[in-house]
């Protein structure tokens, strides 16, 4: 099920209502009910993925819990291999075998290997990273295994942040599910507030973008220029205001219940360095990353150059994770290259910056990079192939004389001019949120004047939201 869809206008309202009318004890079985509707909305027999992986990690959460010594690791071992033998089958298994085929079609051309036609699970990613962290914890000593299998599952089904995260852990969450919530006006009207500001982002912003973005980059070839660069910097937002605005509806919607979510974003495009924009961008898979593989390969703790490998295998793996194709893993590639440059040159950057006097104007300059260098590297994550990255970076800076009317052409005036509102609430709200929450200063506010931005925000949604049942970009992963 789509948030941007009628159906969830329906689902949400009355899932809510149920879940406060119902006695406490009964809640999570309406949950994860719900849950299941919920995904069932995409392909049903998914769910019987969900459940293979959530009956293996239930039980060998106990398992590792009451084991010693060998058997605790084996209990560990079990679940990760289900969870990535799934990933691997699922999303992984044609990418490997197209490989495969092009050496082996270098030597017997009539031998290769089948593709295996079968649909991508929404949001397999997710909660198979979920699931592991489950394990993982355990295996630390940082959860105690569930012995409830019903609130274990709804851990991992949890139907706000199901099919694109937060990816969240074990000690934040499960405790939640057992913690009676009462209906709080003041959490209620937090996260609708949220919701609202996630679906103008998605809906207004995003999905509008999306129209001028999807003709460019599907058909790169026909252009030079100037509709690339707007197309490589429409999609930057594009994709933050999608993402972020599925983060925004999920943590609200799981708000209005009483639950509280883990920040997914932070205004990453106003980072004044790659690092710091890796620590507010997707934070919810940069913490997993750290935590479950960085770190583990020895973080900070190794020699330099051992750190430079881990930091560039970190990041390839995570465009690995983002998406089965070479292009995803150049665009991770790239991040960790950005990283390990950035730490080569950091006496240099410092004293570079340093000559700058004016503190606003030196940040402004580090952000300005920065965004720079991230819109760079969304090229080769939203080209189709490896081969349109390569055109559309040759010919990112070429001249064409009939560009500006191309780009006029394909927008139209009315909607370049919703665009440039669009981004000026944007930037409104972010410059609002320096310091302090978003709600804080809407809380700070007269009513007429909060319920005067809810009711703009509503009609900007309604009058000139983008409705064509758009996924959300980071479903595919």
């Amino acid at each position: 099920m789509l948030f941007n869809s009628f159906e969830f206008l329906v689902f949400f309202p009355l899932v809510t209502l149920i879940y406060f009318a119902l006695p406490h004890k009964y809640r999570w079985f309406h949950l994860l009910l719900a849950s299941c509707v919920f995904y069932s909305f995409f392909i049903l027999e998914y769910i019987l993925i969900l459940f293979f992986t959530i009956i293996i990690d239930y039980f060998a959460g106990i398992w590792i819990e009451e084991s010693k010594g060998r058997s605790r690791k084996s209990a560990l071992i079990m679940s990760l291999v289900a969870n990535i033998g799934v990933l691997a089958v699922f999303k992984y298994y044609n990418f490997f075998v197209d490989n495969f085929n092009s050496i082996l079609f270098k030597i017997n051309p009539d031998q290769l290997i089948p593709h295996w036609n079968i649909i991508l699970p929404i949001g397999l990613s997710f909660h198979t990273f979920q699931a592991m962290s489950y394990t993982i914890e355990v295996y630390r000593g940082n959860q105690k295994a569930e012995r409830h299998f019903g609130i274990y599952a709804l851990y991992v089904m949890f139907y706000p942040q199901l099919v694109a995260g937060p990816i969240e852990r074990p000690q934040n969450v499960i405790h939640q599910f057992y913690e009676k919530h009462k209906f709080d006006y003041n959490l209620a009207v937090s996260g609708l507030r949220l919701m609202l500001w996630g679906m103008f982002k998605k809906v207004v912003i995003a999905d509008r973008l999306a129209v001028f973005v999807n003709h460019i980059y599907n058909n790169p070839t026909d252009y030079q220029g100037l509709p690339l660069i707007i197309a490589t910097l429409f999609f930057t937002f594009q994709i933050y205001c999608d993402f972020s605005g599925y983060s925004d509806i999920a943590i609200g919607a799981a708000r209005v219940m009483g639950f509280e979510l883990m920040k997914n974003f932070d205004r990453p495009y106003l980072s004044k360095s790659i690092s710091e924009f890796w620590r507010r961008w997707h934070i919810s898979l940069s913490t997993w990353f750290r935590d479950y593989l960085y770190i583990p390969l020895g973080g900070n703790r190794v020699s330099k150059t051992r750190r430079y490998f881990n930091l560039f295998f970190v990041f390839m793996m995570s465009g690995l994770w983002h998406g089965a194709n070479w292009h995803y893993v150049v665009w991770g590639a790239l991040h960790g290259v950005y990283l390990i440059f950035g730490q080569l040159t950091k006496d240099i950057q410092d004293k570079a910056f340093s000559l700058v006097k004016v503190p606003f104007i030196e940040k402004g300059i580090q952000a300005i990079i920065t965004f720079s260098l991230a819109s760079f590297a969304w090229i080769f994550f939203r080209a189709n192939t490896n081969a349109d990255s390569v055109y559309i970076v040759k010919n990112l800076f070429k001249t064409n004389s009939h560009s500006f009317e191309q780009i006029l052409g394909m927008i139209g005036e009315n909607d370049l001019y919703l665009i440039i509102i669009s981004f000026f609430i944007l930037e409104v709200v972010q410059w609002l949120q320096r310091g302090r929450s978003i709600a804080a200063w809407f809380d700070a506010k007269p009513k007429w004047q909060r319920w005067g931005a809810y009711y703009l925000i509503l009609m900007l949604i309604l009058c000139y939201g983008v409705y064509n049942n758009s996924q959300f970009i980071y479903f595919q992963f």
